[in-house]
C-alpha cells in the first residue's frame, strides 16, 4: 500500500483575476517514490484563496481509493482553515469572527468530504523558499495562467 504527498499550489494575475493550481502528487512505499502525477487546472475569474484550496481538493479527488496522504501547502489559509477555523466557522453558522460570511464556503464543505474519506496530514512549507516539489507545484499554477492569458 502506498503512502501519499500532495505538494498543491494555487497563484493568480489579479486577485481577483486570471488563476492556475497545481499539484505534484508522489506516491511512496517504504520512503521511495514509486510513482508521481503532476495536475493543474485554472481559471477566468478567481482568488488566491480558491486555486489554493482547489489544488488541494484535486489532489484528494486523484486518489483512487481512501489512502494515507500528506498534503504539503504554503497557503496558511488552507492549512489553518481546515484544521483549526472550520470547526468554529460550522458552529457559528459559517460566520467568521467579525461576524462575516465566510468567503468559498463551498469549496470548504468539498474540501472536508474529501477530507472525510482519506487520512490526512496537512503540512505547510513556506512558499518559495527552494523546495523543490513546492516549487513545481507553482511552476504548474503559473503555466495554467499564462495558457489562459494566450487563448483570450
Amino acid at each position: 500500500m502506498y503512502n501519499f504527498k500532495a505538494y498543491t499550489d494555487g497563484a493568480c494575475s489579479g486577485n481577483p483575476g486570471i488563476g492556475g493550481w497545481g499539484v505534484v502528487l508522489l506516491a511512496e512505499k517504504n520512503s521511495t517514490i514509486m510513482k508521481r502525477r503532476e495536475l493543474s487546472g485554472g481559471s477566468i475569474n478567481t482568488t488566491n484563496n480558491q486555486m489554493e484550496l482547489i489544488a488541494a481538493i484535486q489532489s484528494l479527488k486523484a486518489l483512487k481509493k481512501p489512502a494515507k496522504i500528506s498534503i504539503i501547502t504554503d497557503s496558511s489559509y488552507v492549512k489553518n482553515g481546515i484544521t483549526e477555523w472550520l470547526y468554529t466557522w460550522k458552529r457559528n453558522n459559517w460566520k467568521t469572527s467579525s461576524k462575516k460570511d465566510v468567503k468559498n464556503k463551498t469549496l470548504w464543505l468539498e474540501l472536508e468530504e474529501l477530507e472525510k474519506k482519506n487520512k490526512v496530514n496537512w503540512l505547510w512549507v513556506k512558499g518559495h523558499s527552494g523546495n523543490l516539489e513546492n516549487e513545481r507545484a507553482d511552476f504548474l499554477a503559473r503555466q495554467e495562467i499564462s495558457k489562459i492569458k494566450f487563448n483570450i
